[in-house]
């Protein structure tokens, strides 16, 4: 079973999203089951889980796991083929995000925008390594950061940039004869906490920024505030 995987394809992303077999991949994920043994788990017919499995197993989202003798029938064992999934932005080709029709740094929806082109890509770059039988490489990095201020974040943003840019003059080879390009994404933003706790608990921590930046030849340095950060090459 792979730790996660991408959903590509708009009708497997349909499947995926019911909340019945949303429920059966969850339970699918953590063991092998038979429809007998799901029908018990989500209160449903066995019948009715056969069909929700079948339409899962058409889609590639679950798969044989083994079977099993019980009395004078045999029972197929499902497993869900990964441990969670992400629908990619190929699965609605006519609306996915498109980071190139504009840039802005400081923006929070292309910093999404960003996000979804990672997601696609590196799902067909999985998808495409899979078949091929080869080993995909690529690198990410992921952190946090507490800035005492805004004045702290923004040269945060600008020696990050800097940095960055300094190594992509360095290493970019436009004219290397079997080289090959790569995409660099660098993201900064406010970390997401859970809700606050009652008033009878311990309050959450306030939130820190998050760093990630996962090597995937673009750079993108972002805050919420402070002044707009040159990209690499600038």
């Amino acid at each position: 079973m792979l730790d996660v995987t991408v959903i590509e394809d708009p009708e497997a992303a349909v499947v995926s999203l019911d909340p019945v077999r949303a429920r059966l991949l969850a339970e699918l994920a953590a063991a092998p089951a038979s429809a007998t043994m799901l029908a018990g788990r989500v209160g449903l017919p066995r019948q009715k889980v056969n069909y929700h499995l079948k339409a899962l197993e058409r889609h590639g989202l679950v798969e044989l796991a083994g079977e099993r003798r019980k009395g004078n029938v045999t029972e197929r064992l499902m497993r869900a083929t990964a441990a969670s999934y992400v629908i990619s932005p190929a699965a609605l080709p006519a609306v996915q995000p498109d980071p190139d029709r504009f840039r802005d740094q400081l923006s929070a929806r292309w910093l999404l925008a960003l996000g979804a082109r990672l997601v696609r890509d590196v799902g067909a770059l999985i998808t495409g390594a899979a078949k091929a039988r080869k080993r995909l490489a690529t690198y990410a990095l992921d952190g946090e950061v507490r800035f005492a201020s805004a004045a702290d974040r923004a040269a945060f943003v600008q020696e990050l940039t800097a940095g960055v840019s300094a190594l992509v003059r360095k290493y970019d080879a436009p004219g290397a004869e079997g080289g090959r390009d790569h995409r660099i994404v660098v993201a900064l933003h406010p970390v997401l906490r859970e809700p606050a706790a009652p008033a009878h608990e311990e309050p959450a921590a306030p939130a820190h920024e998050e760093l990630s930046a996962p090597a995937h030849e673009e750079s993108s340095a972002r805050a919420e505030d402070g002044p707009t950060a040159p990209a690499p090459g600038q």
